[in-house]
């Protein structure tokens, strides 16, 4: 008995160690537990999680042979996910059979946040309906509004309703982020106006942020009335119990983005704290609007209240002396900039250079702006960008260039810029040779750099390479692209198809102002300025405010088709109804509109008139109107100050000289050639050309050079004695030396233009039309023999 008694105390005893061995155990589990724990939250408490420190972390559990649950498995995948090291929480996150809610989350918030949204719905769709829950929509919806895809964030909520979740208040504020990048019509914010009252949630500060944030980006929708919808925000705004930094700045600007300074200066004035955001915003308000000196009384009226200027106030400021080319202002702010600013942050070095070079390139400082640049600390895309543009804008093409070959990185903007570049500096063909060198660097062009290499097709008149950039363009989904279009139009139009410009314009989804002056100055070069005129008054219908390019290609317009009347009330409406002030540009176009109509006194009366000296453009327009008139009087005064201004142009010389030709005064013409042999100025020799099997074949006055030109002489002569049967005489008249009759006809028959039309006709099918393009202006006999051609080889010749 005594001996089972004994067997007994032991076994009990047995059974207390093992229970205080399990005991234990779980005591020493728990204690790691909580030390991982500590540890991954001190990791957390960090600004930026140390990759290291976590991966140590990690390692120290595996090494203890601690299996951690589900609390510390996702602290530690969330972890990694914020130290950008994806692939361990990915890995760790495959190992779960069963992985959490938390866990799922973590993954669609990292996903989202990286840009990869098919990542984070791949997660989402994965995750069984049972244990979904709000926060796991409320991320994804989050996601997609984040990542720009807001019918894929009103999916997900109206799923969400549909299955019974229910939404909070970050719900309803992802989800109108999301609206607010779709929102075109007004009763898509009133629906969800409606919902989110009947939620309750019409109170919180965060949801009505987000709802007049809808309102306001609506309102700049083609299809809403704008004042509607901002007058919507406005109520929402008034009617909010608690309005914080958001509300005031989400409102302010909202009236700026839709073109309400009135409205936005009303909110502001309303303010009772002065939010440096606020004052930031209604600064750049004024500055996009081109009301400089409102933005600058701002910014003045900012600095005597005390609020400390920011970058974005610096960029600001800056950015409206740019636009006003207010250099001795802009360098005063940089001046004050250098000696208050101290220990500047990464982000305020960025922007406030990168304004501080556009300010100096827009003063026409360009080499000081590369000296700011040469100087930056640290260096953008959008640095390099700047002062490549400074470069291409100055027209010094070769430096951008040589600057452009340095460009560490290459952004499809700086690729734009240079091919655009090139295309205006007259260098169709380097602008077309970058456009493919982008495309074969597999960078995919956007469609600024479309437009680009469209603009270099039309300074080379390349009609069939200009098709094919369009047919590409359509393929890369560019076709409702505003800055791609408008080079359409130019471009048909310079290759004059004037009907596929028409095609171009009428078949655009929005017009902007640019896209007006490019078909009204589409007709004028096409010599209808009465269609330029209606369409310039149909834009007027339309609401379209003009700016000063309008008025330079109506005015050319009016000028080239002769509706005085017209030029001359559009001319004064400038400032009186517009508040434009006539540059020098426009006095020219007036002059030459008067000039070319032989209203000589009235042109002389402008001139006298004007509110500063005239330069070389009002001379050179008054010497072509006597040119055409025969005003040699009135034109040798307009040369002789063409004469002082701009020695060495030779189109003041030719002009003079033929104007002595026309009435024979031989001496004349010959003192002026000798004047431009002793002033060492050349003229432009007229070449014409022809693009024929994707060649563009050129031909000079009198050529000898182009290898098949005896055959193109032979051929014009066969046309000519063909011609003369239909009634063709040559007007020597446009021989502008002293020769024979004989002599000035054989120089006639070796114009550029000729040769050029005959090549095409010897080479081009017979169903093709003959487009030739010349460098100079036509003379009139060719325009005539033209004719005469088009009848003897039945062929329309453009």
């Amino acid at each position: 008995m005594n001996a089972l008694r004994k067997q007994a105390s032991r076994l009990g005893e047995q059974a207390i160690l093992k229970d205080f061995e399990e005991f234990r155990a779980t005591d020493v589990v728990r204690a790691l537990a909580n030390f991982y724990a500590a540890q991954l939250q001190l990791c957390s408490k960090r600004v930026s999680a140390s990759d290291f420190a976590v991966r140590m972390i990690h390692a120290h559990m595996i090494a203890s042979g601690f299996k951690p649950r589900s609390h510390i498995l996702n602290r530690l995948m969330d972890l990694y996910c914020k130290s950008s090291n994806l692939a361990y929480a990915r890995h760790l996150f495959d190992e779960i059979p069963e992985p959490d809610i938390v866990a799922r989350t973590t993954f669609v918030t990292a996903y989202s946040a990286l840009g990869e949204l098919k990542l984070a719905r791949e997660v989402f769709n994965r995750t069984p309906l049972r244990v979904r829950d709000t926060v796991c929509y409320n991320a994804m919806i989050t996601g997609c509004a984040h990542n720009s895809d807001g019918n894929a964030a009103i999916e997900l909520f109206s799923d969400m309703k549909r299955h019974d979740f229910r939404p909070d208040n970050y719900t309803y504020t992802s989800m109108l982020a999301g609206l607010s990048l779709i929102a075109e019509h007004e009763s898509d914010c009133q629906q969800l106006h409606c919902e989110i009252v009947k939620s309750g949630t019409g109170f919180v500060t965060s949801v009505v942020n987000a709802l007049i944030s809808v309102y306001v980006r609506c309102a700049s929708s083609p299809y809403v009335t704008s004042s509607l919808l901002m007058d919507a925000a406005r109520k929402l705004f008034d009617e909010m119990p608690l309005k914080d930094e958001l509300s005031w700045t989400t409102i302010i600007t909202g009236y700026i983005k839709n073109d309400d300074l009135y409205g936005a200066s009303q909110v502001f004035d309303g303010m009772n704290e002065k939010l440096v955001v606020a004052w930031n915003a209604m600064i750049s308000g004024y500055t996009h609007k081109g009301v400089v000196p409102k933005a600058l009384e701002m910014s003045r009226k900012m600095h005597s209240l005390g609020i400390k200027f920011d970058e974005f106030t610096y960029t600001s400021i800056l950015c409206a002396c740019a636009t006003a080319k207010l250099f001795s202002v802009g360098k005063q702010v940089h001046a004050y900039m250098i000696r208050t600013v101290t220990n500047p942050s990464r982000d305020f070095l960025y922007s406030v250079n990168n304004s501080l070079i556009t300010l100096y390139w827009k003063c026409g400082k360009t080499d000081d702006a590369r000296k700011i640049f040469d100087k930056m600390p640290v260096r953008d895309i959008v640095s390099w960008n700047t002062i490549l543009s400074a470069y291409v804008d100055g027209a010094r093409i070769e430096e951008a260039r040589s600057f452009f070959n340095e460009m560490p990185e290459k952004s499809p903007l700086a690729w734009s810029v240079m091919i655009s570049g090139f295309a205006q500096n007259g260098s169709g063909e380097e602008g077309l040779k970058l456009f493919n060198q982008m495309r074969s660097n597999e960078c995919q062009p956007c469609d600024y750099a479309f437009a680009g290499a469209i603009i270099s097709c039309a300074v080379l008149a390349s009609l069939d390479h200009g098709r094919q950039l369009h047919a590409q363009l359509i393929q890369s989904g560019f076709e409702s692209s505003l800055s791609a279009s408008n080079s359409l139009i130019t471009m048909y139009a310079r290759c004059g198809v004037l009907q596929d410009s028409q095609d171009v314009f009428n078949s655009m989804p929005y017009l902007d102002s640019v896209s007006w002056n490019a078909m009204i100055a589409a007709f004028g070069q096409h010599g209808h300025g009465a269609w330029a005129v209606d369409l310039f008054e149909r834009m007027l219908k339309e609401g379209i405010v003009p700016d000063r390019i309008t008025f330079l290609t109506i005015l050319t317009s009016c000028s080239h088709s002769g509706l005085v009347e017209e030029g001359r009330r559009y001319f004064n409406s400038m400032y009186e109804s517009y508040g434009i002030t006539p540059g020098e540009d426009h006095f020219g176009r007036l002059i030459d509109l008067l000039c070319r109509a032989g209203k000589f006194s009235e042109a002389t009366t402008v001139i006298e008139k004007m509110p500063f000296d005239p330069g070389a453009p009002i001379w050179e327009a008054l010497l072509g109107g006597c040119r055409i008139h025969g005003n040699i009087e009135l034109g040798v005064q307009a040369a002789e100050k063409l004469f002082e201004l701009i020695p060495h142009h030779d189109g003041t010389y030719i002009l003079l000289s033929n104007m002595y030709a026309n009435v024979g005064k031989w001496a004349d013409v010959s003192r002026v050639r000798n004047l431009m042999r002793v002033r060492g100025v050349k003229k432009e020799p007229a070449c014409s050309w022809i693009e024929v099997d994707s060649m563009v074949h050129v031909f000079l006055v009198d050529d000898t050079n182009h290898p098949e030109v005896w055959a193109v002489y032979e051929y014009l002569e066969e046309l000519v004695f063909e011609m003369r049967k239909l009634g063709y005489v040559p007007d020597t008249k446009f021989v502008l030396h002293d020769m024979e009759n004989e002599q000035k006809e054989y120089a006639l028959s070796t114009h550029s233009e000729k040769l050029a039309v005959a090549f095409g006709l010897l080479k081009l099918p017979s169903g093709a039309m003959i487009r030739v393009f010349k460098n100079l202006r036509i003379c009139g006999d060719c325009h005539n023999a033209f004719k005469f051609m088009s009848q003897v080889v039945g062929r329309r010749l453009l």
